[in-house]
């Protein structure tokens, strides 16, 4: 055997798991495509669009799936519900709220002090992306990513200020100060008017093991390797507590989720901008009852962390940061 053909067995037998790996991730990704038209009914021509979008990352999906070690199954998470995937699936559709939003899985947003459901001019997606109850969410995915995928099923990626009304049980008009100019600038002054509001939850006060947050860190993972650090997500709605007044599910805990935060209002995706403002990434995640990572309330607004505009191709992803989309419904 020739020296370039022992290279060539050797690059191949290297190259064997990387190809079982990616072949492992694609058929998770078609089995969650399926559930996405089965309990959700997305059309044939968005999921063309959906999977053109997965197409162009090896990474994007539910985790690596050689390291990532989910700590509940779907079926255990319906058993602790009484009952099967299935069943648990059908129990969290809401006939009154599709026929607001027009879509399962779907909620209304609105101010319950002054509106009713039937008031709200926008819906969010129930759970994490893909928004299929006892299913992984998706991680591993860019804020453009993000954004394009809710764009491909007719939704959009969230404004901060919807994301916050969510978890916070009560959609508010948008709250952002452009004249301040900056980020850092902009945040402090919205933290600061909702000081009396630090420590509020989507579930309320606080109560560890109430959301998906009891998982762990892949052994050795460095805070954000794809070959070391799994996704170890659970299936989202399997903690059936864990929900803001306005029913939008796993807002706290399991995957952190990508945002718009617009620096003007030219940028606001809630007044149709496509070009959309800086990244904002919110949520607690899934080992929050172990390692409070960082500040975090309904209404907090974070850091600059990894900072791009949205739609930048070189925005931040990671192991346990994934999204959710919102949907404009007159």
């Amino acid at each position: 055997m020739t020296r370039l053909t022992h290279l060539a067995l050797a690059l191949s037998m290297a190259l064997a798991p990387l190809a079982a790996q990616a072949q492992t991730l694609a058929q998770n990704n078609e089995t969650m495509f399926r559930q996405m038209q089965e309990w959700r009914g997305v059309p044939d021509a968005a999921m063309g669009r959906i999977r053109a979008i997965f197409g162009e990352s090896p990474y994007i999906g539910q985790g690596n799936p050689a390291v990532t070690q989910h700590p509940m199954t779907p079926e255990e998470a319906a058993q602790r519900q009484g009952g099967s995937v299935d069943s648990v699936r059908r129990a969290y559709r809401n006939a009154r709220f599709e026929r607001i939003c027009g879509h399962p899985f779907e909620v209304p947003l609105y101010d319950p002090q002054s509106q009713q459901p039937e008031d709200a001019t926008v819906c969010a997606f129930m759970f994490e992306y893909p928004n299929v109850p006892l299913t992984y969410p998706v991680t591993w995915v860019r804020a453009d990513q993000a954004a394009r995928l809710c764009a491909a099923e007719g939704a959009r990626i969230g404004d901060a200020h919807e994301w916050e009304g969510a978890a916070a049980g009560r959609l508010t008009p948008p709250d952002y100060n452009f004249a301040l100019g900056s980020v850092q600038a902009m945040r402090s002054w919205h933290n600061n008017r909702y000081a009396g509001e630090r420590g509020v939850y989507s579930i309320g006060e606080w109560r560890s093991g109430v959301c998906a947050t009891g998982s762990f860190k892949t052994p050795g993972c460095n805070g954000g390797d794809w070959r070391g650090c799994g996704s170890n997500t659970y299936p989202s709605g399997s903690f059936p507590q864990c929900h803001s007044p306005l029913g939008v599910y796993d807002i706290d805990g399991n995957a952190a989720e990508h945002m718009n935060l617009p620096l003007s209002e030219d940028q606001m995706a809630s007044r149709g901008s496509t070009t959309l403002g800086v990244t904002e990434m919110k949520g607690s995640w899934f080992i929050w009852d172990q390692i409070r990572a960082h500040e975090h309330w309904a209404r907090w607004r974070a850091p600059y962390w990894h900072g791009t505009r949205v739609m930048s191709t070189s925005s931040h992803m990671n192991y346990h940061l994934g999204f959710r989309c919102f949907r404009d419904v007159r």
